[in-house]
């Protein structure tokens, strides 16, 4: 079969397409016919070697979102059928092979039936998203009705998703956007105050929406070095949520306003194989989400088909993206 793979880390132009074996079926697994994927930010820091101990063996065939028809299954697959369509997150990761291909073998595990009312293309771009939003704020917030929640890069990716969970929990939501187009996306899907973080101190939305209190919760999708900015804005006791620790801080803010940190790391069900039923739970619960019309994604202007990957990492790494990139299987 046809893949899009990586032979060595490096730039966009490490990819290459090359005809590699179709996956045999195993049990617990199924075969799945990919229709279309999407980018997220954890394939290009495979590609380009910053993660490498997460890296598949080479030829590397990366991605973890994917949305497809299953076409075979194997021995104690319980749920899924041949002709079911289905969407979910599926490695592209450690000796797990991912979606840029004609056909991927995925654990069923990792999958759930694709939402009804939205087609292959809208489908792949919710799971890493929205399982990462959903892990921080449905499962690990403790967000209770009104509470004042600031959301850090509430337009991207997991940012605008976690904007939508934390309004079905009844909080008041604070998003910080860059811009005005950002800000118009976060307002859309239901944040109650904008904060353009770029012309606004830390410093002064504490004090202007919380007295100089603090936010209950925090959830900071930049991470690293922002986290001093969460760790600011939290209120004594509060809570900051992450999707990136990785980062050499000075904790004092932690200690002197007895907070608590904690990091969301959704790939670990895929690395470590245990706990995956979690990851088929949450698509679950999300197609819920989305058939009821309660759940929806921002997809970026621009798309491409898995034969122009080389392009849709350029245009990423450009920093001209809106949300999510749909990425469409034309190796079939």
């Amino acid at each position: 079969m046809k893949a899009m793979v990586i032979n060595k880390f490096g730039g966009p132009e490490v990819f290459e397409m090359e005809d590699i074996p179709k996956p045999e079926v195993k049990p617990g697994y199924v075969l799945v016919r990919v229709m279309a994927s999407s980018l997220n930010p954890f394939e290009i820091k495979l590609r380009s070697g910053l993660l490498p101990e997460f890296a598949p063996p080479f030829p590397a065939v990366l991605n973890s979102d994917v949305s497809g028809i299953v076409v075979k299954v194997g021995e104690n697959v319980e749920v899924l059928r041949p002709g079911d369509e289905v969407y979910g997150f599926i490695g592209g990761m450690a000796d797990e092979s991912g979606a840029l291909a004609e056909y991927v073998l995925a654990d069923e595990d990792l999958l759930c039936k694709k939402p009804v009312n939205v087609d292959f293309k809208t489908a792949a771009l919710f799971p890493l998203v929205g399982i990462s939003a959903y892990r921080a704020i449905m499962e690990n917030s403790r967000i209770k009705p009104g509470d004042k929640v600031l959301i850090h890069g509430a337009a991207g990716g997991v940012g605008h998703m976690a904007v939508q969970f934390a309004k079905m929990l009844d909080a008041e939501v604070y998003a910080t956007v860059s811009n005005d187009e950002k800000a118009e996306i976060a307002e859309h899907l239901g944040a109650d105050y904008i904060i353009n973080h770029k012309t606004t101190d830390v410093e002064d939305y504490v004090s202007k929406y919380t007295d100089g209190k603090g936010f209950d919760v925090v959830f900071d999708t930049f991470g690293g070095n922002n986290l001093i900015n969460s760790f600011k804005a939290a209120k004594v006791e509060g809570l900051v949520l992450t999707t990136n620790s990785r980062a050499l801080l000075d904790l004092t803010l932690i200690h002197h306003k007895s907070l608590t940190l904690k990091t969301i790391f959704m790939i670990l069900p895929v690395i470590t194989k245990t706990d995956r039923t979690e990851i088929g739970n949450i698509l679950n619960e999300m197609k819920k989400m989305i058939e009821a019309g309660n759940l929806t994604i921002y997809r970026d202007k621009t798309e491409f088909n898995f034969s122009d990957i080389i392009q849709a990492h350029k245009y990423y790494e450009a920093g001209d993206t809106t949300t999510k990139i749909a990425l469409l299987n034309d190796l079939i």
